[in-house]
């Protein structure tokens, strides 16, 4: 792991496409600015780890439960 020390104001480059700016620090938090292309997600980590779960979630859900879902909708 890389660490690095920062003032307010000041940025990170990761690559050509990726900047992070410190943009506040105040007690025990820091306010990150993140430029990035879209093609780069940018999540918190709680975040991305609840949608690696959901994705995780949803691909073993088994044809039957899929059937069970659908009950009760009607088709025209």
């Amino acid at each position: 792991m890389l660490v690095l020390t920062r003032k307010s104001g000041e940025a990170i480059r990761i690559g050509d496409d990726i900047r992070i700016v410190i943009v506040s620090m105040k007690d025990n938090h820091i306010k990150l600015g993140i430029e990035a292309p879209l093609s780069n997600p940018v999540h918190r980590e709680e975040i991305y780890l609840r949608i690696q779960q959901e994705n995780q979630n949803a691909s073993t859900t088994m044809p039957g439960d899929i059937a069970d879902a659908l009950k009760g909708f009607e088709t025209k």
